[in-house]
């Protein structure tokens, strides 16, 4: 028995495009890039030649480091994600509460021979600073730096209990 098979290239009946799919293509060239994705800079492509400082937003998100706080009895513990960092360019600073993690990325001075399609390694510099929940000792504070996980040990000091003072 033999079937029917269609010719490649005959045409297949198609429903029109509604105002919704023109809409919801629309959103799609502004966020992914233009036409059928021929442009491969996404959505804040036409700001750059307006305002350039405004790139350093494409990667702020990615640049910040993740990272898990721990509540252990003696002490706090805070691992943060730095890959692409160097120790020599991490900074802990801890006021009070207030712990500031810095550092940067460094790009590389290399000179690339083609057209990039995608450049999605982030560069440049950071700062994430977090409220710890206890009070630590800021003399005993420790951090270790291994393969991209900054752990700092954040000793508790003992616990200030809380006072009313009455008004005269």
């Amino acid at each position: 028995m033999k079937t029917k098979s269609k010719a490649i290239g005959e045409a297949v009946p198609r429903r029109e495009m509604t105002l919704f799919d023109e809409m919801d293509r629309a959103f799609d060239d502004l966020m992914l890039g233009g036409p059928q994705r021929g442009w491969r800079h996404g959505w804040m492509h036409p700001f750059r030649e307006m305002w350039p400082e405004w790139v350093r937003l494409e990667h702020a998100v990615e640049m910040t480091p993740k990272v898990d706080l721990i509540d252990r009895e003696e002490e706090l513990v805070l691992r943060a994600e730095v890959p692409g960092v160097e120790k020599k360019d991490l900074e802990i600073e801890l006021v009070g509460q207030v712990l500031t993690l810095k550092g940067e990325r460094k790009h590389e001075k290399t000179e690339e021979k083609g057209t990039y399609y995608r450049s999605e390694i982030a560069r440049g510099s950071f700062v994430r600073s977090l409220r710890l929940p206890e009070n630590v000792d800021l003399e005993q504070a420790k951090a270790e730096f291994k393969d991209g996980v900054l752990e700092i040990h954040l000793p508790k000091t003992e616990k200030t209990e809380r006072r009313r003072i009455e008004v005269a």
